[in-house]
């Protein structure tokens, strides 16, 4: 297989599956991972907004989903998440949109998913660090889309009583659970993530179901490195690994 300028080949380690990225763009790590193993696999058609690498439905293909949908405004994006179906054998059940989703009315019914998977900009766009490279600046600023972008997104892709998924900062949960009251997709489960036992959640992951009832359950933390610093077991769990995989994501 041929790669591109700034292109490397990395091991997704799970069912043997590699994945393109760039060293130009943003790379996925380990929230991606995070996401793609919180709930159940959707029975149904998943949507993934701003697949970036198709990292998340790489990953859930992996867990038994037969059937998502990745959506990227980025072409260069785009074209890798098409190539990482393609050199994994999973083009019949990943299907790549290159578009944006703030316009998901031009592109798709209304209620057309069980699922919908975020991996936000977590920052908005006056906020944190800025990277001089566009493609990771976008993707961890709210430069091309914003949280109530996402939640209007979602809202619209999601059939009644779909399951809403994402990832975010902690420091912004008040703000995500608020969105998502607001635009219609009820918290039903919260989980937070910790880089380890002693330390305070950088992340959390939250799940809401379109037009669900009140009541929220706070699902048991996931703690990312043991008292060493390698990874705890529930994370190595993840990647169907018994072993020592590293430390894992910067910050974490």
């Amino acid at each position: 297989m041929e790669l591109k300028p700034h292109e490397r080949l990395d091991d997704l380690v799970l069912d043997g599956m590699k994945i393109i990225q760039r060293d130009d763009q943003f790379c996925f790590s380990l929230d991606t991972v995070l996401l793609a193993h919180f709930g159940p696999v959707p029975h149904g058609p998943a949507l993934d907004l701003g697949t970036g690498t198709a990292a998340i439905p790489l990953i859930l293909t992996s867990r038994g989903a037969a059937d998502i949908t990745g959506v990227e405004l980025n072409p260069v994006m785009a074209d890798i998440a098409r190539r990482n179906a393609g050199i994994n054998g999973r083009e019949e059940c990943i299907h790549i949109i290159e578009e944006d989703y703030r316009r998901i009315r031009s592109w798709s019914a209304s209620g057309a998913y069980a699922a919908v998977y975020v991996n936000p900009p977590y920052r908005e766009k006056a906020r944190g660090a800025v990277s001089e490279a566009e493609g990771i600046r976008r993707a961890r600023h709210e430069e091309t889309a914003t949280l109530t972008d996402v939640m209007e997104a979602a809202r619209y892709a999601l059939k009644y009583h779909g399951r809403f998924r994402m990832i975010h900062i902690a420091d912004r949960l008040t703000d995500v659970l608020a969105a998502m009251r607001c635009y219609g997709l009820e918290p039903k489960a919260v989980q937070m993530i910790h880089g380890r036992a002693h330390k305070k959640a950088k992340l959390f992951l939250v799940e809401g179901i379109r037009g669900g009832n009140p009541g929220m359950s706070i699902e048991p933390p996931v703690i990312v490195h043991d008292e060493d610093g390698f990874y705890s077991h529930a994370v190595l769990a993840m990647y169907g690994k018994a072993v020592c995989l590293g430390t894992g994501k910067e910050g974490m």
